[in-house]
């Protein structure tokens, strides 16, 4: 009995994908999705350098068929800024959790992001380390439960949640482009990976988006629950919107001329 042959796709139609390591549920993926999507679009896989934090982000080392480096823990952004001061045409994209980012890494965020470095980081909000287990992170929520706060975050005994790109937004200089997504929005939080991506190619300054995302393995949360939490709770103080947009700027400058 004889198969018919099954069609074959051009090979400039096929798009070269594989399944992401990281747990069922997990929002990295999702983010990862729209940067590798904006990559694409903007025709720079030859030129991206892409930095990944330790902790969950670091499953992400071979994701892209780009060149990557991990480095140790907290150091994405120096090795980021380094890369790209070396080599000026290069796209440098640091890529990290709120944990890496805001708690070990912070000194390194705040002093690229106030020397305007011309870089890009996308930092992944999901308000626990997780792959440690779930312990209490720079934005856990206020009275969220978890690991090293079973009862909850007191935020009187170990502070508020750390608002990045508002901090951010507060330090740089004009040609800055900060925003916050979230993965209950992929459409809007694409477009603000490909803004930052597009702000660091203009040379015009450095370039931050938080995306808010989901970890229910640590949230021990079901998929209703989960969706609620990213969609609904956290944007109550983690609120979603471009902090600082110099392409608005310009535009705005150019209507008072």
């Amino acid at each position: 009995m004889s198969v018919s042959p099954q069609p074959t796709m051009p090979k400039s139609w096929r798009v070269e994908s594989k399944p992401h390591k990281f747990c069922p549920g997990c929002g990295h993926g999702l983010v990862l999705k729209c940067l590798g999507e904006v990559i694409d679009e903007l025709g720079i896989q030859d030129r991206v350098v892409f930095g990944c934090d330790i902790g969950c982000s670091l499953l992400s080392w071979d994701f892209f068929n780009v060149d990557s480096v991990q480095t140790h823990h907290g150091r994405t952004t120096p090795v980021m800024t380094g890369i790209k001061r070396a080599n000026p045409d290069l796209i440098c994209i640091a890529y990290m959790g709120d944990g890496g980012g805001y708690a070990i890494g912070v000194g390194g965020i705040v002093n690229a992001a106030a020397r305007n470095e011309k870089v890009t980081v996308l930092l992944v909000n999901n308000t626990v380390y997780a792959m440690t287990g779930g312990q209490m992170s720079p934005c856990t929520m206020p009275g969220q439960k978890v690991e090293t706060a079973p009862y909850g975050r007191d935020a009187e005994a170990t502070g508020m949640p750390t608002q990045g790109p508002e901090m951010i937004s507060a330090i740089t200089g004009d040609g800055a482009y900060v925003a916050r997504g979230s993965m209950a929005n992929l459409k809007q939080l694409k477009s603000y990976i490909k803004k930052s991506l597009q702000n660091q190619m203009e040379g015009n300054g450095f370039s931050f988006v938080e995306a808010l995302a989901t970890c229910p393995t640590n949230w021990r949360t079901n998929a209703e629950k989960t969706w609620e939490f990213v969609e609904k709770q956290m944007p109550q103080y983690f609120k979603v919107g471009e902090k600082k947009n110099p392409f608005e700027a310009k535009k705005e400058a150019q209507q008072n001329a």
